[in-house]
C-alpha cells in the first residue's frame, strides 16, 4: 500500500502515468479472439493547430467507451490519427510564408509542400501532447495520416471506380470560387451572412433606340458577361420585347430579350440580366438557351480582358469606378442601399466569387439515394439522439453534385493526366507508361474526399484481407458534434455503403457546441476560447473529462463553466480523502479487495450494498445508452451521499471500537466498496482512479484492464434500503434541530419519537449503536403516542414525529428578546407592503406581474409574523 498526500494534486498523480501506461502497451488491443471487437477510430483533428475544447469533447467521450469497453473484456481499438487539412493548413503555411515576405509560387511546388510537411510534423507533436495530457488509450501502432500510403492508395482506388462508373466527371460549371486562396470551394465550406450592399438600377437601351428597359443588380461589375435579358413567359408587360435586342451599356455589345421560367415576374422589374458564367441560375439559363458564357474576372479576383478597360481592377474597385461611369454617361437611374447574405469563405472569410469553372465532380443523386434506402433497414446508422438522423436525410434529399477538386498544392494529386498532343484524358491508380507525353491535373482533391474513406481505409482497405478491417469494420461509434453533420457524417456513410456494402459505424453519438460562459460560441474572434490544456494545468485532466461527460446530454450545447470544473476537482478531492480514510484504515496486511459475506452484513452494510448494486447497474445502462450525463449524476450521487457522506461515517463506530472482529468486516467492506467504484469511475477518471487503485492491495497491474463492476444479485435487498432510509431521515431530522437552536452534537439531549408503526420502531431498537453515535441522546423515548411538550422544536418524516425539548437548550428571555426584534422588523415589512398596494398610482400604473409580486410578498410577511408571534407565545408559556 501507498501512503497518500492530505490533499488531491492532479499534477502530481498525472505526472508520467500516461508514460507508464504506454511502456505497459496497455493501449493496445487485447488480441483474444474470443472477445467481441470494439473500435473507434478518432475523428481525425485537422493538423492546422492546437486542440480546442470541441476536440476535448470528442476524445474524452471516445476514450470514456473504449476504457469502459475495455474493462468489460471486450477486444477493444482506439485508432487515431490526423487530417491534411488541405485547404485550412495550406491558408496557415502561406500566411506564415507572406510574414518572410514569401509566396508557394516564389517557393515553386516541391519548395512548398516541404515547408508544408513541416508545418504538420511541428502541429502532429503539439496533438499528440495534447493527446496524451487527457489520458487517450490510443494505439500508436496503428496512427494514420490522411496523406500517408495507404490512405493514398484508398483514394486512387476509390476516384478511379467512381470515374469508371461514371460518378465521377468532368466539366465547366458555377461553382463557389475563393480569389484569395484560388480554389474552388464546396456548397458547405461556404458561410453566409449579412453585408451592406445595393441594388444598381441600370438603363439597358433598345439597340432600335426605342428606349430603354430597368435591371437591377447587386453586381454590376459581372455585366461585362451578360449575354441576355430574361423575361417571364407570359409576362404581359413584357411579351411584345421578347426578341428585340438591347445595348449592353459601357460595353455596346448586342444582346437579346428572352423567356425563361428562371424569372420570378413579382420580384423586382420583372426583369433579368443573365450572366450564365457568374451565377448558378444563370449558369443554367444559358444552358436552355444556348448562351455564351462569358468570364469576366482572373482567378484572384480582378478583372480580365473581358472587362476592357478595367482589366487588372479588383472587383471591387471595379463595381466603384463601373457605377462612377455609368452615372457620368447617363445610366445609372438610382442606388437603393440593402443588406443581404453573401457567400464568404469558411477558411479566407473574403467574400466568394460565383464563377464558371472546369472541376471535377461527385454525381450525388445514386449515392445518396443509397442512403437513404439503407436508412430504412436494419443496418442503417443509429443517431443519438434520434432527430439528428432526419438531418441526414434532409441533406441526402437536397443534395447537389460535390465539387471535389481544389485548386491547391497540399493534397491528394487528382489521379487524372491528359495527353500533350491530342488532349485525351487518363484516369489510372498509376501514371501512364508513357508519362513523358501526359501531364497530370494540377489540382488536389478536397479534404473530405479522403476523410469520408477514414473509417475503413484506416482499417487496411482496399485490402479487403486485411486483419484490422475484417476485426474492426464496421466501426462501433463514431462521436463528433452534430454540426458536422453535412460535411463528414453523410460523406462517410455514403462512400462506406458503395465501397464495402457496409455502414461505416453502427452508432453515430452527437455533442452540441461548447460556448462560453455567456452562452456565445467559442471563436478568435471574439477571444473567448479556451485551452484545454490551461484547464487541465489548473484542475487536472480528470476535472476536465468529468466536467466534459456530466456537461449535458446527446445533442446539447454547453457552456464552459469554471465553477463546474472546481466542482468537478472537489468530487475528486472527496475521492481522495475517502480513498485515503479507508487505506489508512486497513491492517498492513491487508488482502486485495474480495466478495464479503452478506451474513455477517448489519443494517449499514445491506444497505451500502444494494445501493452499490443498483448504481453499478443505472450507470452501465446509462452508459450503454450514451447518457454520459445521467451516469454521472447516479455515481456521484452514491459516492458522495451514500458511501462518503453516511456509510464511513457509520463504520467509524466500528473501526474505533474494540471488536476485531467487527473491524475486520467493515474494512474488507469499505476496500471492497472503494475498489468497485475506482472501477466505475476509471473510464472517465483514468489518472486518479489508477493512483488510488494502485495505493490500495490490489491484483493486475493496472485499473486499466480490471474487470468493470458488475449487478451481484445476493446484494439486492429492498428491506435494508428501506430501512435505512427511515434512519437516515431520523438522523437528518435530528441534526437540523440542532443547527437551529446551536446544540453541538458534543451536547446530549433529549429525544422524543412517536412512530406510525411497530416496523419503525424496530428500525430505532436493532441499531442503538447508530442512533447513540449520530443522535446523542441523554434520554430516547420511542412510542407509539408522546405527549409533545410545551417548548420543543419539531420535525415530521415519513412514518414519524420527532420532538427535541428545548427547556435546557434555550435561554427563554434571550430567545423571547430575539423573536420579539423580528416581530418589530416583520411589523414594518407587513406596513411597507400596505401602503404600496393601497398607493392608488402604484396599483394603476405598474405592471400586473409586479403588483401580484408584492401581494406575494405581502402574504409572506404576515405568514411569517404569525409564526414568530405563536412562537413568542410559547416561550412566555414555557416559564
Amino acid at each position: 500500500m501507498t501512503e497518500l498526500a492530505p490533499k488531491y494534486n492532479p499534477n502530481e498523480v498525472e505526472a508520467g502515468r500516461y508514460q507508464t501506461w504506454l511502456d505497459q502497451d496497455l493501449f493496445k488491443p487485447s488480441g483474444d479472439k474470443k472477445a467481441h471487437p470494439f473500435s473507434i477510430v478518432i475523428p481525425p483533428p485537422n493538423v492546422t493547430g492546437k486542440l480546442h475544447l470541441g476536440h476535448a469533447w470528442d476524445t474524452a467521450i471516445q476514450d470514456t467507451l473504449i476504457r469502459y469497453k475495455r474493462m468489460q473484456g471486450f477486444d477493444t481499438l482506439y485508432l487515431p490519427g490526423m487530417d491534411h487539412a488541405g485547404i485550412a493548413t495550406q491558408a496557415k503555411v502561406e500566411a506564415r510564408l507572406r510574414e518572410h515576405g514569401l509566396d508557394r509560387h516564389q517557393l515553386g511546388r516541391e519548395k512548398f509542400l516541404e515547408q508544408v510537411w513541416g508545418w504538420k510534423d511541428e502541429y502532429a507533436n503539439i496533438i499528440k501532447g495534447q493527446w496524451a495530457k487527457m489520458g487517450l488509450s490510443l494505439d500508436y501502432s496503428r496512427e494514420r495520416f490522411t496523406l500517408d500510403d495507404g490512405l493514398s492508395k484508398a483514394v486512387r482506388k476509390v476516384f478511379v471506380q467512381l470515374y469508371n462508373e461514371g460518378l465521377i466527371y468532368r466539366g465547366e460549371y458555377i461553382i463557389n470560387w475563393d480569389p484569395k486562396l484560388e480554389t474552388a470551394l464546396s456548397d458547405i465550406e461556404v458561410i453566409h451572412k449579412d453585408d451592406k450592399g445595393a441594388f444598381y438600377h441600370i438603363k439597358y437601351p433598345f439597340a432600335d433606340g426605342s428606349g430603354y428597359v430597368e435591371i437591377a443588380t447587386t453586381r454590376p461589375e459581372t455585366m461585362f458577361g451578360d449575354t441576355a435579358v430574361a423575361v417571364a413567359p407570359g409576362d404581359e408587360r413584357y411579351k411584345d420585347l421578347v426578341g428585340k435586342e438591347l445595348i449592353l451599356p459601357i460595353v455596346g455589345r448586342h444582346i437579346p430579350i428572352i423567356e425563361d421560367q428562371h424569372v420570378d415576374p413579382e420580384f423586382g422589374t420583372g426583369l433579368v440580366k443573365i450572366t450564365p458564367a457568374h451565377d448558378p441560375n444563370d449558369f443554367l439559363v444559358g444552358n436552355r438557351h444556348n448562351l455564351e458564357r462569358i468570364n469576366v474576372m482572373n482567378d484572384d479576383g480582378t478583372m480580365n480582358e473581358k472587362a476592357g478597360k478595367y482589366a487588372g481592377m479588383d472587383r471591387f474597385d471595379c463595381r466603384e469606378k463601373l457605377v462612377e461611369d455609368l452615372k457620368a454617361e447617363g445610366y445609372l437611374i438610382k442606388i437603393d442601399p440593402i443588406v443581404h447574405s453573401v457567400g464568404h469563405s469558411e477558411r479566407s472569410g473574403v467574400q466568394v466569387e460565383p464563377r464558371l469553372s472546369k472541376q471535377w465532380f461527385v454525381k450525388m443523386e445514386p449515392l445518396a439515394k443509397r442512403v437513404l434506402e439503407n436508412q430504412e433497414t436494419d443496418g442503417k446508422v443509429n443517431f443519438v439522439p434520434e432527430r439528428f438522423e432526419l438531418t441526414l436525410k434532409q441533406w441526402m434529399e437536397n443534395v447537389h453534385d460535390w465539387v471535389i477538386s481544389r485548386q491547391l498544392w497540399w493534397g491528394h494529386r487528382i489521379p487524372a493526366w491528359y495527353n500533350k498532343e491530342t488532349g485525351e484524358t487518363y484516369v489510372g491508380l498509376e501514371a501512364p507508361k508513357d508519362a513523358e507525353n501526359w501531364e497530370q491535373d494540377p489540382d488536389v482533391l478536397d479534404t473530405w474526399f479522403s476523410s469520408a474513406l477514414w473509417p475503413f481505409s484506416t482499417l487496411g482497405w482496399p485490402d479487403e484481407d486485411s486483419e484490422d478491417f475484417k476485426r474492426y469494420f464496421p466501426t462501433n461509434t463514431l462521436v463528433t458534434g452534430y454540426d458536422i453533420i453535412f460535411f463528414w457524417v453523410s460523406r462517410m456513410i455514403f462512400q462506406s455503403l458503395h465501397f464495402t456494402d457496409k455502414r461505416p459505424f453502427n452508432d453515430v453519438v452527437l455533442h452540441g457546441l461548447m460556448r462560453d460562459p455567456e452562452g456565445r460560441k467559442m471563436s478568435k474572434s471574439l477571444g473567448n476560447g479556451v485551452d484545454p490544456m490551461d484547464v487541465v494545468e489548473k484542475y487536472g485532466a480528470d476535472s476536465l473529462r468529468w466536467f466534459l461527460l456530466n456537461g449535458t446530454a446527446p445533442g446539447q450545447d454547453t457552456r464552459y463553466d469554471p465553477k463546474k470544473l472546481s466542482a468537478a476537482w472537489n468530487f475528486i478531492n472527496k475521492i481522495w480523502n475517502a480513498s485515503r480514510f479507508v487505506i489508512m484504515n486497513l491492517p498492513e496486511d491487508a488482502e486485495p479487495a474480495h466478495m464479503p459475506d452478506t451474513s455477517k452484513f448489519d443494517l449499514a452494510d445491506s444497505w451500502i450494498f444494494d445501493r452499490l448494486n443498483h448504481t453499478v447497474k443505472e450507470v452501465t445502462r446509462l452508459f450503454d445508452e450514451y447518457q454520459f450525463g445521467e451516469a454521472g449524476r447516479e455515481a456521484y450521487n452514491f459516492i458522495w451521499n451514500d458511501f462518503c457522506d453516511w456509510y464511513i461515517e457509520i463504520s467509524k463506530v466500528a473501526l474505533n471500537g474494540d471488536n476485531e472482529d467487527l473491524k475486520k468486516r467493515k474494512q474488507d467492506n469499505l476496500i471492497w466498496i472503494l475498489d468497485q467504484i475506482l472501477r466505475l469511475l476509471h473510464p472517465v477518471m483514468p489518472f486518479v482512479t489508477e493512483k488510488l487503485w494502485l495505493s490500495m492491495p490490489h491484483e493486475g497491474k493496472s485499473i486499466m484492464v480490471s474487470e468493470y463492476p458488475t449487478v451481484h444479485l445476493e446484494f439486492d435487498n429492498v428491506k435494508a434500503d428501506e430501512d435505512m432510509a427511515f434512519l437516515i431521515e431520523v438522523i437528518k431530522a435530528v441534526r437540523n434541530i440542532r443547527m437551529e437552536v446551536n446544540a453541538p452534537m458534543a451536547s446530549k439531549i433529549d429525544i422524543l419519537i412517536q412512530l406510525d408503526d411497530e416496523k419503525n420502531k424496530r428500525i430505532l431498537e436493532e441499531n442503538t449503536s447508530y442512533v447513540d453515535s449520530f443522535l446523542h441522546p441523554k434520554d430516547l423515548t420511542v412510542a407509539a403516542k408522546i405527549e409533545a411538550p410545551k417548548l420543543a422544536k419539531t420535525a415530521v418524516i415519513a412514518g414519524a414525529q420527532i420532538f427535541v425539548p428545548l427547556a435546557e437548550l434555550v435561554n427563554v428571555e434571550e430567545e423571547i428578546a430575539k423573536m420579539q426584534a423580528e416581530e418589530k422588523r416583520l411589523i414594518a415589512e407587513v406596513e411597507r407592503a400596505e401602503k404600496k398596494l393601497s398607493n392608488q398610482g402604484f396599483v394603476a400604473h405598474a405592471p400586473e406581474a409586479v403588483i401580484a409580486k408584492e401581494k406575494e410578498k405581502k402574504a409572506d410577511y404576515e405568514s411569517q409574523l404569525a409564526g414568530v408571534r405563536e412562537r413568542i407565545q410559547e416561550l412566555k408559556e414555557s416559564k
